[in-house]
């Protein structure tokens, strides 16, 4: 593994507004890919936005754009610029000529991510097949980097020490990354095998909502959790009995606006964790001015996999950060979703879900956590009475 110091590397990041979409929306995604950079351990210095309809062909941006992030790269001792899209070889080639520092797009922050956060032998094989297969197109650029052996998001290599210089040898160590994950998803298929019959609830939720803390109030257990994205990687399974009623729960890596595909298979065996549960937890920040956009991100990736139409309750978290941002507006204050209450959100569609039982709740402060356990008792009493109809178990009312 190549060693890397990246606290006191100096960002910016760059994004497009697309037709159709709202320039408070664009920074709100320019605001994730902060996060995003600080979770990597860069400083975002500054951002910058533009309207196009589509991305140019050469450098993302339009000509006049590229000039004037170039200009503060220089002035203000910028080593990287981030992407809020991913690039082309191209496009990277083009743009790091332009700028003079290097050039990383969101897919390269993300994969750079998952391997500090890879602490498994599994998560670490999953990590360097994405890394890989994303490489392997970008080689030529890549060997550039990598030959200078410097600290960096994005300069961390898949786990060698010297660089490659044939292509395929990068397709071979693949082929040979692929055949590993397959061995461990038969074996992690056969752990879900010997679980027995219990009835199985996976936490799935967008990145730092709170998936392992709930975990850890649950299942009396200590998940590592932190205030960052993408704390967990690997799966954590845990038997969890509420009144006399046992059930397995998992707590899975979280979901993320566009995240790179190559992730998503690489993770398989992992995610099968959510397509072999029998039922949903979705964890929503309640606090996130965004949280509709995640629902739909979370929404979409469930469809991906299969696992859509499982039962599930959505849990609403964080209740205690929820921030009224007009609680002085008078009566002619337009209504938006940032003027609502608490009160007033329950009174949306999110608290009448005709399809999924709902629940608002802080697992930080405990509050309205009775609650979300006797609804989830409900939905595992459910499942238990359908796969066990002839059971004499003894359930709690």
């Amino acid at each position: 593994m190549i060693e890397t110091r990246i606290q006191s590397e100096r960002a910016v990041l760059i994004g497009l507004v697309y037709p159709g979409q709202d320039e408070s929306q664009a920074r709100e995604y320019l605001a994730e890919l902060s996060f995003l950079t600080e979770t990597a351990g860069a400083e975002p210095v500054n951002i910058f936005l533009q309207k196009l309809a589509i991305p140019d062909a050469r450098t993302f941006v339009g000509s006049g754009k590229i000039g004037e992030i170039a200009a503060f790269v220089s002035e203000n001792n910028i080593s990287v610029a981030i992407f809020d899209d991913e690039l082309s070889p191209a496009q990277l080639r083009n743009i790091e000529d332009a700028l003079g520092c290097r050039v990383l797009d969101r897919t390269n922050l993300i994969l750079d991510i998952f391997s500090r956060r890879a602490r498994t032998s599994h998560a670490r094989t999953q990590v360097e097949l994405a890394q890989y297969q994303y490489l392997l197109p970008r080689l030529t650029r890549m060997w550039t980097h990598l030959e200078r052996q410097q600290g960096g998001i994005g300069l961390r290599g898949p786990g060698e020490t010297e660089l490659e210089t044939d292509r395929r040898i990068i397709r071979d160590r693949i082929a040979l990354l692929k055949t590993q994950l397959k061995k461990i998803d038969m074996q992690m298929a056969t752990q879900r095998k010997n679980r027995g019959k219990m009835v199985r609830v996976a936490l799935v939720g967008y990145t730092n909502v709170g998936k392992s803390t709930i975990m850890n109030r649950l299942s009396k257990s200590d998940v590592f959790a932190e205030n960052k994205l993408f704390a967990t990687l690997d799966t954590t399974v845990r038997k969890v009995v509420i009144g006399n009623l046992p059930f397995l729960l998992s707590d899975t890596v979280g979901f993320i606006r566009k995240l790179p595909h190559d992730l998503v298979e690489s993770f398989k065996s992992t995610l099968d964790e959510v397509r072999e549960s029998d039922l949903l937890i979705h964890i929503v920040d309640i606090s996130h001015p965004g949280f509709e956009d995640q629902i739909t991100v979370v929404n979409d990736t469930l469809k991906e996999l299969g696992s859509a139409d499982k039962p599930m309750i959505i849990v609403f978290n964080k209740i205690d950060s929820f921030k009224y941002t007009s609680k002085d507006a008078d009566d002619l204050t337009p209504v938006k979703k940032e003027n609502y209450s608490l009160d007033d959100l329950k009174k949306t569609w999110m608290a009448s879900d005709k399809h999924h039982k709902t629940v608002f709740i802080s697992a930080k402060t405990r509050e309205n956590l009775d609650e979300f356990q006797r609804l989830l008792y409900d939905g595992v009493k459910e499942i238990h009475i359908k796969r066990y109809p002839f059971n004499d178990f003894l359930f709690l009312d």
